[in-house]
């Protein structure tokens, strides 16, 4: 019998170490997808998971009770990532990944494999100049589709301020990417 989110977490805070694996084989991987877009740097990505996981008896009893904790593992997991290391070199391979499933999708045209795999990279680097802050909402909510909400929840903010940083992301995003493309023309 597959046990609820809820089931999961209250027997981790109890100290159910089965319990814990069971959430990690649950949710590992998408947590891994959100650290990766976090922080672009995979060895560090790998640490943050499972500092997120090994956390997660101390934090458990601190669970709100949703149905689904996805968003709420995001949450943590993308506070970890923030606090693990600030440097700006962390982020330069933001969507490395994206860049790849782009070009795949291309088809064989070399050409349109090229444009696509251009187009990948110059939106890595618009993403990249985002502040951490900025980027992790824009993370969250335009890459993973969690709702502002839960975005909220997940990094114990406001709602409005999830809202704000990802107007200002979007914005910053847009300027990027039309400065890239009117420095690409002749």
């Amino acid at each position: 019998m597959t046990r609820t989110d809820p089931e999961l977490i209250r027997g981790i805070a109890e100290g159910d170490l089965v319990c814990l694996g069971d959430l990690y084989d649950r949710y590992a991987d998408d947590v891994w997808r959100a650290v990766r877009r976090t922080l672009g740097d995979s060895a560090d990505v790998e640490d943050v998971v499972h500092t997120t996981f090994m956390n997660l008896p101390r934090i458990a009893p601190s669970y709100d009770g949703r149905a689904e904790c996805a968003g709420w593992l995001y949450g943590i997991a993308v506070r970890h990532a923030l606090r693990h290391g600030r440097g700006a070199s962390r982020f330069r391979r933001m969507l490395q990944t994206l860049a790849q499933v782009v070009t795949a999708r291309a088809g064989s045209d070399p050409e349109r494999r090229a444009s696509h795999h251009e187009d990948a990279a110059i939106f890595e680097r618009a993403l990249a100049g985002l502040s951490e802050k900025k980027r992790a909402i824009f993370v969250l909510l335009e890459l993973e589709g969690l709702s502002s909400e839960e975005a909220a929840k997940a990094l114990e903010i406001p709602a409005a301020t999830v809202r704000t940083r990802l107007l200002h992301a979007r914005r910053e995003l847009h300027a990027a990417l039309e400065r890239a493309t009117r420095e690409d023309k002749p």
